[in-house]
C-alpha cells in the first residue's frame, strides 16, 4: 500500500510536467520534499550519517563521568544511569506516506487523520535509528522517545517501534499530555529524564527537540544555533524533515 501511494504521486508529479497543456499543481507545498524523502539516496545517507556517528561516539560519552546533553540536567549527575533521548516523527519514525496520503486527497495535515495514521501503526523506522537504539540498549544505556503525539495514541505508537524492533520499555515512550505538565514544548518531559539519568545525546528533526526556541525569530534561532556549535554532531543530532516544523513558523516572526 505504501509503495503504491509512492508511485501514484510520483506518475501524478511526472504526468504534469510532461504534459504540455497541464500546469503542476504546487497547492499541497510539500509535494517535492515527500518525494524526496521517499526516494532520494541522500536523505538516507544523512540519516545513516547522524546514527552512525552517534553509535561511534556513545563510548566515549558513557566512560566520560562529566558528560550531558541536556540543558535541563542539574548536579549532581555523574553517578547518574545514562540515556539518550529521541524524538519520534522524522526522527526515528518516517511518516512520509501520511504525507504523501494527504497530497493525493488535497487535503493537508488534521488531528483526525493523523491520529488514525498513528493507529495504523504502519510508520517506516527512519535509517540507522533502529540500530543505534539497540546498540545503546545492548551497552546498558536507557533509551527514552519524547513525542508530540497524543497520549490517547501512546498504545498505537509502542506497537509500531516494538514491531520495528526499537527497544521500549515501560515508561520508556513520553507523549503529549501523557502528564498534566507534560506540554508540546518537551521541556519538562526532558527535565523528569535527567533527574534520574545523566542523558548522554539528543536526536531530533527541530530546534525544540534540543534547546527552547519557540515564538523567536529566525535570526534568533540561528544564534542559538550558533551558541551550542559545539554539540551539533557529538551530543546533539539532527535528522533533516523539509516537510514541516518549528521554522515555519519563524518565518512569521522573521
Amino acid at each position: 500500500m505504501k509503495k503504491s501511494t509512492l508511485a501514484v504521486l510520483f506518475v501524478a508529479l511526472f504526468t504534469a510536467c510532461q504534459t504540455s497543456n497541464q500546469t503542476v499543481d504546487y497547492s499541497n507545498n510539500t509535494l517535492y520534499s515527500t518525494l524526496w524523502i521517499q526516494t532520494a539516496a541522500e536523505y538516507e545517507a544523512l540519516t545513516y550519517q547522524a546514527y552512525n556517528t552517534a553509535e561511534s561516539i556513545l563510548p566515549v560519552a558513557v566512560e566520560d563521568s562529566s558528560w550531558t546533553a541536556s540543558l535541563e540536567q542539574e548536579d549532581p549527575y555523574f553517578d547518574k544511569p545514562p540515556a539518550i533521548i529521541l524524538d519520534l516523527d522524522e526522527t526515528a519514525l518516517d511518516n512520509s506516506f501520511y504525507e504523501a496520503r494527504v497530497i493525493l486527497d488535497k487535503s493537508g495535515f488534521d488531528n483526525v487523520t493523523w491520529n488514525n495514521w498513528v493507529r495504523e501503526a504502519d510508520a517506516e523506522a527512519i535509517k540507522g535509528a533502529v540500530e543505534l537504539t539497540n546498540g545503546a540498549h545492548e551497552m546498558g544505556i536507557a533509551v527514552f522517545y519524547i513525542t508530540n503525539r497524543d497520549a490517547e495514541v501512546q498504545a498505537y505508537t509502542e506497537q509500531n517501534l516494538v514491531e520495528l524492533g526499537f527497544p521500549v520499555d515501560e515508561g520508556s515512550v513520553m507523549s503529549n499530555g501523557g502528564q498534566p505538565d507534560w506540554t508540546s514544548a518537551k521541556i519538562n518531559r526532558r527535565k523528569k529524564i535527567s533527574e534520574n539519568y545523566r542523558v548522554l545525546m539528543l536526536f531530533g528533526d527541530d530546534l525544540n527537540d534540543f534547546v527552547p526556541a519557540r515564538g523567536i525569530s529566525i535570526d534568533e534561532r540561528k544564534a542559538l544555533t550558533e551558541q551550542y556549535s559545539d554539540h551539533w554532531g557529538v551530543k546533539w543530532f539532527v535528522l533533516p524533515n523539509p516537510n514541516y516544523g518549528s521554522w515555519e513558523r519563524a518565518l512569521v516572526y522573521g
